[in-house]
């Protein structure tokens, strides 16, 4: 089974304008926002997930990112590295939040294809994913609001531009837009006394594999909404276990591929350590089932390794 692919290179991919106006107002804040780490406690902002926000590893929580309280500006910036049997992703992104109300992120991802785009007759095939994101806590506190049945209420937008190189005839002959707007809701209880976090997200999305795959498909246009939970564990004040799981929208099952780009679920474990403030580092395996599976059926699992930076 052959794709429709061009044997052009990848394109040097094009940063959207909004990404390099958040990159200079991070620079212009951060010496402001240097000297105090903030007054949250340790781990309550989550950790940078895989699309910028603050929440787990792959969805977002009802928190802003930094430890930056009422009337503080905070900021984050991150490093992440997921590497499974046949692909590999690094991405890197900020953030700025503003009265533990706002925050606006930032991600750029780099998914190197490896084996699947030589099979594909597009070897050193690389897929670029841009990802702007805002966020607005409207009710509840995760903390202040411990001790009653009310959980902290954000609402959030991702608006993400991908590059997808010498696959973009591809997504193109499969329906698939190369933008794409992600739009959520999430509640999240943190219960101070088991020491114990549980988050409920809803998204409405037309990604395909988060994005990197395109949006949507042909004759399927409309927006799906999807779960994804979180638990966390908090075993001590600085380290955290917890699981999440992310339903996936499959626009592209059956397609002139029939069920060659079938589209699983994602799931992580993860343990989080923050030594102070400052730093934070999130370990994790993954399962992103099979992402290719008309060219590689098996479920693609592997490691997960973030590292966070608190200003």
């Amino acid at each position: 089974m052959t794709w429709f692919a061009s044997p052009c290179p990848a394109r040097r991919p094009r940063v959207p304008r909004q990404l390099i106006w958040l990159t200079a107002l991070l620079a212009a804040l951060a010496p402001a926002l240097a000297p105090a780490a903030g007054d949250k406690l340790l781990l309550t902002g989550g950790v940078s997930s895989i699309d910028g926000a603050a929440g787990g590893g792959l969805t977002p929580w009802a928190v802003t990112g930094s430890y930056a309280s009422s009337g503080q500006w905070g900021a984050t910036a991150f490093s992440t590295t997921v590497v499974t049997q046949d692909h590999r992703l690094q991405e890197a992104g900020a953030a700025v939040a503003w009265n533990d109300r706002l925050e606006l992120s930032l991600a750029q991802q780099d998914f190197d294809t490896g084996a699947t785009g030589t099979a594909l007759g597009l070897p050193g095939l690389r897929l670029r994913q841009a990802i702007l994101g805002v966020k607005w806590r409207f009710a509840g506190d995760a903390i202040l609001d411990s001790d009653r049945l009310m959980p902290a209420l954000a609402v959030g937008l991702q608006a993400r531009h991908l590059d997808a190189g010498g696959l973009a005839p591809t997504l193109a002959a499969l329906g698939a837009r190369r933008q794409g707007v992600d739009v959520y809701i999430s509640a999240t209880k943190l219960l101070l006394g088991p020491g114990v976090l549980l988050n409920g997200t809803l998204r409405a999305t037309r990604a395909n594999q988060n994005g990197l795959l395109g949006f949507g498909g042909s004759g399927k246009t409309a927006y799906k909404l999807m779960p994804e939970l979180s638990l966390a564990w908090l075993l001590r004040r600085d380290l955290a276990v917890g699981a999440e799981w992310r339903r996936k929208p499959d626009n592209l099952n059956p397609s002139i591929l029939g069920a060659g780009l079938r589209e699983d679920d994602w799931a992580d474990v993860f343990i989080a350590w923050a030594p102070s403030k400052r730093v934070s580092v999130t370990a994790a395996w993954v399962d992103l089932g099979p992402i290719v599976p008309a060219v590689h059926p098996r479920r693609q699992t592997g490691a997960y390794l973030s590292v966070q930076v608190a200003l």
